[in-house]
Order: structure tokens, then C-alpha cells, then sequence
């Protein structure tokens, strides 16, 4: 199907969630399944449900809030998505581009983005948090595919520094400080919902791929389009299909995320304090 968005389209969410706030966002935060649980230290908060966002997208993942939080978090002005969309959820790559458009509308610059992820170096381990330094996408069309809006981005544009430097560099540099052990890594995307076979992680591996996961480069691509600049942080909450001899489960990954999820709230806090 095409979507043949206008800038309009996106205008009208954007419009509705300035006139609820009094200030502009300087940072957006897309968190994954592990770190719902920073948008509660957020102070005083905004709160608006997704589903009273015009042509906003809903979620339909359980562990996810569905909710935009608006406010301050470590001395910056943020705003927050609890709970993100994904492809396997039924939606197209195209109708993707939403949230992120809209952030970029409230005047955001910087997205920070998280997920939880397999393990596909054997190196990592769960628990640990990989720096995201480049992705890999080989499935699917691309976000930003149809009519191009000019006020977004150029037709076409450069994908060789989306991850900006300094800011993982920056991320590095806060984890020494706070003692945790940190990963830079390549992210490879899948559609899921299914976890990937053992063989898929053999070809992934030889790809040149980190870590894997269902989310978040979406979300990257349409940044890049918008010229704002990106940390992407990956929670590693299992090891990939075949690694281990032992079936990869949901339980197991929300477990470890829940185990690790302080320490990355840490990080983060830490990191956005610094930016």
C-alpha cells in the first residue's frame, strides 16, 4: 500500500501535543522493552495517550504503555514514548516514519533509542549494553519510501554517520565512570515477531552483525532523513538462537531486562545529564 502522507499529516499531531506543553522538547526518547520504567522518573510529567494523538499509531505489544510523557529528566526538557511500534505488530514500514517526524516537529534534534536484543557475538553477554554504531537492514522497504516532504528531508541522503560520534563516545565515557562494562556493536534488524533460527544467527554473524533485533532502525532511518542526531542503546537480554544449547524465550528476556534495567537507567540518566 502507499502512503501518500503530507507534511500536514504529521502537523496535526505535533500541533496537538504542543498545545498541551508550554516548553520545546530537546531530547526524545523511544524506549524499548526494557527501560519503560524510566519514563516514571520523569518530572512533571505530561502524560497523553497514544490513542488521543491525531493520526498518531497505537501499540499493540502488552509490555509496552502506549503513552507520550512530556517533561524533565537529569536537567533536559524530553519527551518520551513508552511503548514503540513495530512492523511485526501489522503496520508498514511507511506508516513508521510517525513518530519520529512528529518529534522532529516539536523541534527535537537528538533521539535517544533503546531495545532489548539477541546476542549474536559470542563475545557479549545478557545483562550487558551494546553501543549501536551502525545497522543492518536487508528486509523490507524503506520508511521514508513515496512521495518525498521536503520540509523532512532530501530524496535521497547519506547513511554513513547516523549513529553520531559524539555521542558514543559520550556513552562510553559515562559507563567508565559508572564501573559497567559496555559493547559498540552493529545492530541487524529483523521483522519478527519470531525469534531468529540458528542458522539465520550463523548468517547474521557472518554478515558482520552484533546484535539482533526487531526494532529501532525504523525509527533511525527516518532520523537520518530529518538530519537530527542518534544514540541507539541495545540491552543484551539473551544469546542468539543456537549460541547456547537452549530454546530463546520471552520470559528469559524480560527477566534479564528486568536485571539489568537499573544499570541502564543509570547510564542513561547519566548520559542525558552530559548531553
Amino acid at each position: 500500500m502507499q502512503y501518500n502522507y503530507e507534511y500536514e499529516y504529521f502537523k496535526k499531531s505535533a500541533d496537538y501535543i504542543l498545545s498541551k506543553i508550554d516548553f520545546k522538547p530537546e531530547i526524545a526518547l523511544i524506549l524499548g522493552s526494557c527501560l519503560g520504567t524510566l519514563a516514571d522518573e520523569i518530572q512533571e510529567p505530561i502524560v497523553i495517550d497514544y490513542k488521543d494523538i491525531p493520526n498518531f499509531l497505537t501499540t499493540t505489544v502488552e509490555s509496552h504503555a502506549g503513552k507520550l510523557i512530556l517533561g524533565e529528566l537529569s536537567g533536559k526538557k524530553v519527551v518520551c514514548m513508552s511503548g514503540r511500534f513495530h512492523y511485526y505488530e501489522g503496520y508498514d514500514f511507511e506508516q513508521l516514519v510517525t513518530p519520529i517526524r512528529v518529534f522532529h516537529l516539536l523541534g527535537v534534534e537528538t533521539v535517544i533509542l533503546t531495545n532489548a536484543a539477541g546476542a549474536v557475538n559470542t563475545s557479549y553477554n545478557p545483562g550487558e549494553i551494546m553501543i549501536m554504531k551502525d545497522h543492518i537492514k536487508l528486509m523490507g522497504a524503506s520508511p521514508v519510501r513515496g512521495k518525498n516532504i521536503e520540509e523532512f528531508g532530501p530524496r535521497f541522503f547519506d547513511m554513513t554517520n547516523v549513529y553520531t560520534e559524539e555521542y558514543r563516545e559520550l556513552a562510553k565515557m559515562v559507563s567508565k565512570k559508572l564501573g559497567m562494562k559496555i559493547n559498540e556493536g552493529v545492530y541487524f534488524y529483523t521483522a519478527g515477531p519470531q525469534f531468529e533460527s540458528p542458522s539465520e544467527i550463523k548468517a547474521i554473524r557472518a554478515l558482520g552483525g552484533d546484535a539482533v533485533g526487531m526494532s529501532t532502525v525504523t525509527e533511525v532511518i527516518t532520523a537520518a532523513h530529518c538530519g537530527m542526531k542518534v544514540l541507539g542503546l541495545s540491552l543484551i537480554t539473551n544469546m542468539g538462537a543456537g549460541i547456547l544449547d537452549e530454546a530463546v524465550t520471552t520470559d528469559e528476556v524480560d527477566v534479564t531486562a528486568e536485571k539489568a534495567a537499573q544499570n541502564f537507567k543509570s547510564l542513561l540518566r547519566d548520559i542525558i545529564r552530559e548531553m
